[in-house]
């Protein structure tokens, strides 16, 4: 049996829950939530429905020793929560800037989950960015409420690519300086 890869990521505090790198035992909780076509439709790169093999190849990429993008499961079993409360990830898009993304289970939605783990992440800031960016499709203002309540500034609209709705969306581009 092999074990969980340990990734060589810190595991951040966050008030009711942790953050901590992705392990393969959560295969079942990420393929429950991100396999919910609510989950699926706010984001840029969930399929819906979920294809066979796309959370383990998910999990494998995440635990890669140089990865394109840096993940943590929002884990609440330590505070009587769920041990998936969703997924956020830091994708470096050059010198001291990556852009941030998260996702949170439904049954979360609305109780300041997302806004903790932000907030959390931006103030461990692991890879020592200056600043970090953000975009979230137009029709999804609770994702963009958490970026301006985390102190992003809003700097233009945009489009991208919505895999699970196979079409171009609107989106809202923001930025946070950090140091």
């Amino acid at each position: 049996m092999k074990l969980d890869m340990i990734v060589n990521q810190p595991v951040i505090e966050a008030g009711r829950f942790v953050l901590r790198p992705v392990r393969k035992s959560d295969a079942g909780l990420l393929a429950m939530f991100a396999g919910d076509e609510r989950v699926a439709r706010y984001t840029r790169t969930i399929p819906h429905p979920l294809p066979p093999g796309a959370i383990e190849a998910f999990i494998t990429r995440s635990q890669q020793d140089n990865p394109d993008e840096y993940i943590w499961i929002m884990d609440g079993a330590a505070y009587g929560l769920s041990e998936v409360l969703g997924v956020i990830g830091l994708t470096p898009l050059g010198p001291k800037q990556s852009e941030i993304g998260y996702w949170v289970a439904p049954a979360y939605w609305n109780s300041g989950i997302a806004s903790e783990a932000v907030n959390a992440l931006l103030a461990a800031n692991p890879l020592n960015n200056s600043s970090v960016v953000a975009a979230v499709f137009q029709d999804n203002p609770g994702s963009a409420r958490v970026l301006t309540n985390a102190g992003f500034e809003y700097i233009g609209d945009a489009e991208a690519f919505c895999v699970s709705r196979t079409t171009n969306l609107p989106t809202w581009t923001y930025l946070k300086k950090l140091n």
